[in-house]
């Protein structure tokens, strides 16, 4: 596969700007771990390679070990979770599969006390951000593999 174009390049400001996001993501209140493991989760659900490359390389720079990256697919089968990363897998799958439920309120409340009122903002604009990235990437054709992680 190659890819279509340099989508930086073509549109430096919009970059930019989503850059900003994730920058502002990354000084909020989410734990850097947990910030990877919700990225990679969405680019598994969204089927984005150059995503998924990326948050699994970040996230294992981070300090994540390769046992709950692997479960990360099956995390509500496998004991290796927390409550409050339990309740933020759940929350991605509902706002990344939007038209299924529409994230239910029933949903949005067990994530909520798991979340203080600023981390569940931060927490959806990060699933709403990897979702942005993920359709960028894959209706493009980003490379998967040659991703190179610069986060300790």
């Amino acid at each position: 596969m190659t890819q279509r174009m340099d989508y930086a390049r073509a549109a430096p400001e919009i970059f930019r700007g989503m850059l900003g996001v994730e920058k502002a993501l990354h000084s909020g209140g989410i734990e850097p771990r947990l910030l990877h493991m919700i990225k990679l989760r969405a680019s598994q659900i969204n089927g984005c390679a150059y995503c998924m490359d990326m948050h699994w390389k970040d996230a294992k720079a981070a300090g994540e070990t390769e046992e709950r990256l692997y479960m990360l697919n099956a995390w509500r089968e496998s004991p290796l979770y927390s409550d409050r990363e339990r309740a933020a897998m759940a929350w991605v799958e509902a706002v990344t599969n939007i038209t299924v439920g529409h994230a239910p309120d029933d949903l949005y409340e067990a994530t909520r006390a798991q979340f203080d009122e600023k981390q569940m903002a931060e927490l959806t604009w990060a699933i709403a951000s990897i979702n942005a990235w993920n359709r960028i990437a894959i209706s493009f054709r980003a490379t998967p593999g040659i991703y190179q992680s610069t986060k300790a």
